[in-house]
C-alpha cells in the first residue's frame, strides 16, 4: 500500500465521520426542537432543523478535478 492510498483511506474515514456527525446533530436538534446555527453569506443565522436535509454528502472536489 502506498502513502497515497493510505492517505485516501484515512480521508474517506474522516469524511464518513463528518457525515455521521451531521446526521446525529440534525436528529438531536429535531428531538430537542432547537435551531441549527449556521453562517450564510457572512451572516450567522438560525435554521429550523426540520428545514434541513437529514443527511449530507461531502464531495471531494480536489480529487475529482485532478482526474
Amino acid at each position: 500500500m502506498t502513502t497515497n492510498d493510505s492517505l485516501k483511506k484515512e480521508r474517506d474515514k474522516i469524511v464518513k465521520g463528518l457525515e455521521e456527525t451531521y446526521r446525529r446533530l440534525i436528529i438531536h436538534k429535531r428531538q430537542t426542537n432547537r435551531p441549527v446555527v449556521v453562517m450564510r453569506n457572512g451572516q450567522i443565522t438560525e435554521v429550523d432543523p426540520h428545514d434541513m436535509p437529514s443527511t449530507t454528502v461531502y464531495k471531494r472536489q480536489a480529487e475529482e478535478g485532478a482526474r
